[in-house]
């Protein structure tokens, strides 16, 4: 990933949700289940902070995300943020909402694909991260809601309203973001939500194996894609036909497909270097 680093280190801990780094993958696990591990002001701090840093982590190549217990992420704490939002004046409003919409931006700006286990609920700002990521394997006891509206606030939050129609389509978004309804792991894979449906028991062990998949792969051949497919989202065709052909260009120059061409004339698998 980038070289390129300033004169503060890697944060040696997070405090707000178990975090862990094995065979080029970085798993969060949000450990408050028994709120259905609802989101605090400090947790959405210490993900934002460590989307920052995950680009700099030379060994890490995927992001898994999953919760613990029986629920992926309820939203945010009732008590502890909603509650504590009352008192808020409009700065600090704007504070929270621009942090909470920098941890979505920067998930689809991370350049790792980034996998999200959904074992339970996921609702709010729980059903956004999710949305947010670029595989989603569901549980089939999983669920998904985006229940803005039923607290009275604006369905579009977070970044809600500019991803969902591009996944499916305004009028099946509209009717998600306006009615809050809960949607369940066929319905969600019926619409394109969901990449796999999987049994409960099976969960971790498939969204493992596709994370493994991903971090043994081609590194920059997947980071490239990821921000072509974001940036072209806005582009028009011959924006985008132009773009895509400097970005190839460039990736043919790669160590890593010279060494798809030497591993093919050997006779071997490529080793990628993400280089």
């Amino acid at each position: 990933m980038s070289p390129f680093r300033a004169s503060a280190g890697f944060t040696e801990r997070w405090d707000h949700f178990r975090y862990g780094e094995r065979d080029g993958v970085a798993t969060v696990t949000f450990d408050r289940p028994e709120r259905l591990n609802a989101l605090t002001f400090d947790t959405y701090a210490d993900l934002r902070d460590l989307l920052a840093e995950l680009p700099h982590r030379e060994g890490v190549r995927v992001l898994l995300v999953t919760g613990a217990g029986r629920g992926f992420c309820s939203g945010g704490d009732v008590h502890d943020v909603i509650g504590a939002l009352q008192g808020m004046g409009p700065r600090e409003l704007l504070d929270f909402t621009r942090m909470t919409g920098a941890v979505v931006q920067r998930l689809r700006e991370l350049p790792l694909p980034v996998v999200a286990a959904v074992n339970g609920v996921a609702a709010g700002a729980g059903s956004v991260i999710a949305l947010a990521a670029d595989f989603r394997v569901l549980a089939r006891s999983a669920s998904l809601a985006f229940l803005f509206t039923r607290v009275g606030l604006a369905g579009a939050d977070m970044g809600s309203a500019y991803l969902l129609p591009r996944l499916v389509g305004l009028a099946r978004a509209t009717e998600l973001l306006l009615l809050g309804d809960r949607v369940d792991a066929e319905q969600a894979a019926a619409m394109g939500l969901a990449s796999q449906v999987v049994d409960d028991a099976d969960l971790p062990e498939v969204a493992h194996a596709l994370a493994r998949r991903l971090a043994e792969g081609p590194a920059l051949a997947y980071a490239a894609t990821k921000a072509l497919l974001s940036r072209e989202l806005d582009m028009s065709l011959a924006g985008a036909i132009e773009l895509e052909a400097v970005t190839q260009a460039l990736l043919l120059t790669s160590r890593d497909h010279a060494e798809f061409h030497a591993a093919f004339t050997e006779g071997r698998a490529p080793r990628w270097a993400g280089r």
